[in-house]
């Protein structure tokens, strides 16, 4: 676990960008489990998503400075590049083994690219650098959402395109773990521990499989995401019914060009966090 102080001077209050979307929607069936994405739904992304820095990133500076404080002599150009050389790179080797969405293990990534095989040393570098390029902070009424969930819920879990240092945030921001705050380690799905992300079905099936053991079956089942592609497309196609978070413009995605969202819609449309709240009785 890295530590809240060690990252301090990154963290920084978000505000969500409204969007033109209003809530709507209602649920067909009663909820006994809810599932999230996290990135542009728990939290505000600065980037609008989990992310690695753009090659014309504005952050040039700051990311000059951390690699001073590394003491790594590159500029932060060439590390970009590297960066999105090593992590093609491995795109196209898990292509290659057939899967469609490949997802990387960042701190994998981040040896090569630093040539370094200190785990602790390339994971404080990693954690610092995302929070340089893709600064996060809880989505209004987070916490008090996660209370009514946990108390009128069976079941609470997360399937999101994440990174080994997406669990710290929960610990930073909010003072718990995933566990204190009410969520089931067994239906916790992150992308990097299966080196497939969204919008790959993979992570809701294997949370659907799960769910059927405990007697949920999808359709008592939401699933919370900003993303119409990498969210509520493979919500639906589960079984599992929808809702699309639609309270920051940096990330609502709503692909309307995309052919696998034409005609898709969202059982629930909510602005805020605590709009959820009434839909679950």
């Amino acid at each position: 676990m890295i530590e809240r102080k060690s990252i301090q001077r990154y963290l920084r209050c978000l505000v969500p960008l409204p969007t033109s979307l209003r809530p709507e929607g209602v649920l067909k069936e009663e909820i006994k489990c809810v599932l999230f994405d996290i990135y542009g739904t728990l939290f505000v992304s600065g980037s609008g998503d989990i992310s690695i820095a753009d090659k014309k990133s504005p952050k040039i500076e700051e990311i000059k400075g951390l690699l001073t404080k590394y003491s790594i002599r590159i500029s932060p150009q060439s590390l970009l590049d590297e960066l999105y050389r090593t992590i093609k790179e491995r795109h196209r080797e898990l292509r290659n083994r057939g899967v469609d969405f490949p997802e990387v293990n960042i701190d994998l990534i981040w040896m090569k690219v630093l040539s370094n095989d200190d785990i602790t040393v390339v994971r404080q570098f990693a954690v610092e650098f995302e929070l340089i390029v893709n600064p996060v902070s809880p989505m209004p009424n987070l916490e008090n959402m996660l209370t009514a969930c946990r108390d009128r819920c069976q079941s609470m879990g997360i399937i999101s395109n994440a990174q080994f240092y997406t669990d710290y945030l929960f610990k930073w921001f909010l003072g718990s773990d995933l566990n204190g705050l009410g969520f089931d380690p067994e239906l916790v799905y992150y992308s990097y521990q299966f080196q497939i992300a969204k919008p790959s079905a993979m992570l809701f099936q294997i949370a659907a499989q799960k769910l059927k053991e405990r007697a949920i079956m999808p359709s008592n089942v939401l699933y919370v995401g900003n993303d119409m592609l990498n969210d509520i497309y493979p919500a639906k196609a589960i079984g599992f019914q929808t809702a699309l978070f639609a309270g920051d413009r940096r990330s609502l995605r709503l692909r309307a060009d995309d052919p696998r969202c034409k005609d898709l819609r969202a059982n629930l449309v909510i602005t805020d966090l605590d709009q959820l709240i009434p839909h679950l009785v």
